[in-house]
Protein backbone atom coordinates (compact mmCIF):
# COMPACT_ATOMS: atom_id res chain seq x y z
CA UNK A 1 0.00 0.00 0.00
CA UNK A 2 1.44 3.55 -1.11
CA UNK A 3 1.68 5.72 1.49
CA UNK A 4 2.07 9.77 1.14
CA UNK A 5 5.03 11.43 2.23
CA UNK A 6 4.51 14.38 4.43
CA UNK A 7 7.11 16.97 5.07
CA UNK A 8 8.41 17.53 8.34
CA UNK A 9 9.60 20.79 8.07
CA UNK A 10 7.11 23.53 8.44
CA UNK A 11 5.81 25.59 6.04
CA UNK A 12 7.12 28.52 5.15
CA UNK A 13 4.72 31.65 5.89
CA UNK A 14 4.79 34.73 3.98
CA UNK A 15 6.20 37.75 5.26
CA UNK A 16 3.65 40.22 6.76
CA UNK A 17 3.95 43.48 5.36
CA UNK A 18 4.43 44.92 9.41
CA UNK A 19 7.77 43.14 9.01
CA UNK A 20 8.92 44.50 5.95
CA UNK A 21 8.51 47.95 7.33
CA UNK A 22 10.25 47.19 10.42
CA UNK A 23 13.10 45.76 8.71
CA UNK A 24 13.26 48.65 6.50
CA UNK A 25 13.03 50.96 9.28
CA UNK A 26 16.04 49.53 11.45
CA UNK A 27 17.89 49.64 8.01
CA UNK A 28 17.27 53.33 7.46
CA UNK A 29 18.20 54.10 11.37
CA UNK A 30 21.84 52.12 11.17
CA UNK A 31 22.70 54.24 7.76
CA UNK A 32 21.45 57.42 9.78
CA UNK A 33 23.67 56.27 12.73
CA UNK A 34 26.91 55.81 10.14
CA UNK A 35 26.39 59.19 8.48
CA UNK A 36 26.34 60.94 11.81
CA UNK A 37 29.61 58.94 13.21
CA UNK A 38 31.17 59.85 9.69
CA UNK A 39 30.42 64.05 10.04
CA UNK A 40 28.92 63.26 6.24
CA UNK A 41 25.20 64.32 8.21
CA UNK A 42 24.94 67.25 10.84
CA UNK A 43 21.85 67.23 13.02
CA UNK A 44 20.60 71.15 12.25
CA UNK A 45 21.50 73.15 15.70
CA UNK A 46 19.15 76.58 16.63
CA UNK A 47 22.61 77.33 18.10
CA UNK A 48 24.09 78.15 14.69
CA UNK A 49 25.20 81.57 15.04
CA UNK A 50 26.94 80.63 18.60
CA UNK A 51 31.07 80.69 17.91
CA UNK A 52 32.17 77.13 17.92
CA UNK A 53 34.40 75.92 21.15
CA UNK A 54 37.94 76.92 19.66
CA UNK A 55 36.90 78.77 16.27
CA UNK A 56 39.65 81.15 15.70
CA UNK A 57 37.71 83.23 12.89
CA UNK A 58 34.77 83.70 15.34
CA UNK A 59 37.23 84.95 17.73
CA UNK A 60 38.76 87.12 15.04
CA UNK A 61 35.20 88.64 14.01
CA UNK A 62 34.01 89.09 17.69
CA UNK A 63 36.85 91.10 18.31
CA UNK A 64 36.49 93.37 15.06
CA UNK A 65 32.08 93.88 16.30
CA UNK A 66 33.87 95.05 19.70
CA UNK A 67 36.26 97.42 18.55
CA UNK A 68 34.58 99.08 15.46
CA UNK A 69 34.22 102.44 17.42
CA UNK A 70 37.76 102.69 17.92
CA UNK A 71 40.49 104.19 15.52
CA UNK A 72 43.71 103.17 14.63
CA UNK A 73 43.26 99.40 14.59
CA UNK A 74 43.47 97.67 10.60
CA UNK A 75 41.64 94.44 9.84
CA UNK A 76 41.82 91.90 12.39
CA UNK A 77 42.22 88.01 11.30
CA UNK A 78 44.06 85.08 11.82
CA UNK A 79 46.68 83.45 10.01
CA UNK A 80 47.47 80.01 10.69
CA UNK A 81 51.01 78.93 10.60
CA UNK A 82 50.89 75.96 12.12
CA UNK A 83 48.25 73.09 13.64
CA UNK A 84 51.22 70.76 15.45
CA UNK A 85 52.46 73.22 17.34
CA UNK A 86 49.84 75.55 17.34
CA UNK A 87 51.15 78.94 15.98
CA UNK A 88 48.92 81.63 14.57
CA UNK A 89 49.47 85.10 13.67
CA UNK A 90 46.66 87.28 14.97
CA UNK A 91 47.17 90.56 12.50
CA UNK A 92 46.30 93.59 14.31
CA UNK A 93 45.75 92.69 17.64
CA UNK A 94 46.64 95.37 19.35
CA UNK A 95 44.82 99.03 18.56
CA UNK A 96 47.69 101.69 17.95
CA UNK A 97 47.16 103.74 20.54
CA UNK A 98 47.60 100.32 22.95
CA UNK A 99 50.76 100.36 21.18
CA UNK A 100 51.74 103.91 22.12
CA UNK A 101 50.29 102.92 25.76
CA UNK A 102 52.53 100.25 26.45
CA UNK A 103 55.37 101.97 25.09
CA UNK A 104 55.10 105.01 26.67
CA UNK A 105 54.50 102.93 30.60
CA UNK A 106 57.30 100.74 29.62
CA UNK A 107 59.98 103.85 28.03
CA UNK A 108 61.03 104.76 32.51
CA UNK A 109 61.67 101.61 33.64
CA UNK A 110 63.44 99.65 31.28
CA UNK A 111 66.85 98.18 31.93
CA UNK A 112 69.43 95.21 30.18
CA UNK A 113 67.66 92.19 29.91
CA UNK A 114 68.21 89.25 32.00
CA UNK A 115 68.05 85.67 31.56
CA UNK A 116 66.50 82.85 34.31
CA UNK A 117 69.24 80.69 35.79
CA UNK A 118 68.04 77.37 35.91
CA UNK A 119 69.70 76.29 39.26
CA UNK A 120 68.86 79.21 41.67
CA UNK A 121 65.35 80.46 39.54
CA UNK A 122 66.58 83.60 39.76
CA UNK A 123 67.67 86.17 37.34
CA UNK A 124 71.16 86.89 35.64
CA UNK A 125 73.19 88.72 33.32
CA UNK A 126 74.30 87.09 29.54
CA UNK A 127 75.77 87.20 26.57
CA UNK A 128 72.48 85.08 24.89
CA UNK A 129 69.91 88.01 25.60
CA UNK A 130 71.63 91.69 24.73
CA UNK A 131 67.81 93.31 24.55
CA UNK A 132 66.53 95.99 27.23
CA UNK A 133 62.98 95.20 29.53
CA UNK A 134 60.64 95.80 31.62
CA UNK A 135 57.75 93.62 33.56
CA UNK A 136 54.42 95.48 33.95
CA UNK A 137 52.42 94.09 36.90
CA UNK A 138 49.28 92.15 36.20
CA UNK A 139 46.21 93.90 36.09
CA UNK A 140 47.81 97.28 36.62
CA UNK A 141 45.48 99.74 35.26
CA UNK A 142 42.20 99.44 32.61
CA UNK A 143 43.99 99.40 29.57
CA UNK A 144 46.82 96.81 29.85
CA UNK A 145 43.68 94.32 31.84
CA UNK A 146 41.59 95.03 28.23
CA UNK A 147 44.88 94.06 27.38
CA UNK A 148 45.49 90.94 29.18
CA UNK A 149 41.64 90.05 28.49
CA UNK A 150 42.28 89.68 24.67
CA UNK A 151 45.09 87.29 25.42
CA UNK A 152 42.80 85.48 27.87
CA UNK A 153 40.42 85.36 25.09
CA UNK A 154 42.56 84.18 22.37
CA UNK A 155 44.33 81.55 24.03
CA UNK A 156 41.61 80.11 25.62
CA UNK A 157 43.55 80.55 28.69
CA UNK A 158 42.60 82.02 32.12
CA UNK A 159 43.85 85.68 33.19
CA UNK A 160 44.48 84.07 36.41
CA UNK A 161 46.64 81.87 34.54
CA UNK A 162 49.13 84.05 32.86
CA UNK A 163 51.92 86.13 33.88
CA UNK A 164 52.34 90.12 33.67
CA UNK A 165 53.05 91.72 30.54
CA UNK A 166 56.67 91.97 30.05
CA UNK A 167 58.10 94.76 27.13
CA UNK A 168 60.88 94.26 25.07
CA UNK A 169 63.13 96.68 23.01
CA UNK A 170 65.79 95.87 20.46
CA UNK A 171 68.15 97.54 19.12
CA UNK A 172 69.61 97.23 15.71
CA UNK A 173 72.00 94.18 16.25
CA UNK A 174 70.40 93.15 19.57
CA UNK A 175 69.14 89.29 20.05
CA UNK A 176 67.99 86.79 21.84
CA UNK A 177 69.58 83.35 20.91
CA UNK A 178 67.34 80.18 20.11
CA UNK A 179 65.33 79.31 23.67
CA UNK A 180 63.16 77.13 24.92
CA UNK A 181 60.19 79.19 26.33
CA UNK A 182 60.03 77.15 29.51
CA UNK A 183 61.41 76.86 33.41
CA UNK A 184 63.85 74.35 34.44
CA UNK A 185 63.91 75.12 37.72
CA UNK A 186 61.25 74.67 40.67
CA UNK A 187 61.36 78.35 41.94
CA UNK A 188 59.10 79.73 38.82
CA UNK A 189 57.55 76.84 38.35
CA UNK A 190 56.00 77.28 42.12
CA UNK A 191 55.76 81.09 41.48
CA UNK A 192 53.57 80.52 38.57
CA UNK A 193 53.31 77.44 37.08
CA UNK A 194 55.17 75.98 33.97
CA UNK A 195 54.24 77.74 30.62
CA UNK A 196 52.30 76.33 28.18
CA UNK A 197 52.09 79.29 25.72
CA UNK A 198 54.00 82.43 24.91
CA UNK A 199 51.68 85.13 23.24
CA UNK A 200 54.20 88.00 20.97
CA UNK A 201 52.15 91.15 20.14
CA UNK A 202 54.65 93.62 18.02
CA UNK A 203 54.55 97.24 19.38
CA UNK A 204 54.82 98.98 16.12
Amino acid sequence: MAKSRYSRLPSRKSSSPYTLIFSLFIAFTFLILILLVFGILSIPSSNQNLPKPNDLTSIVHNTVDRNDDEEGKGEQWVEVVSWEPRAFVYHNFLTKEECEYLIDIAKPSMHKSTVVDSETGKSKDSRVRTSSGTFLARGRDKIVRNIEKKIADFTFIPVEHGEGLQVLHYEVGQKYEPHYDYFLDEFNTKNGGQRIATVLMYLC
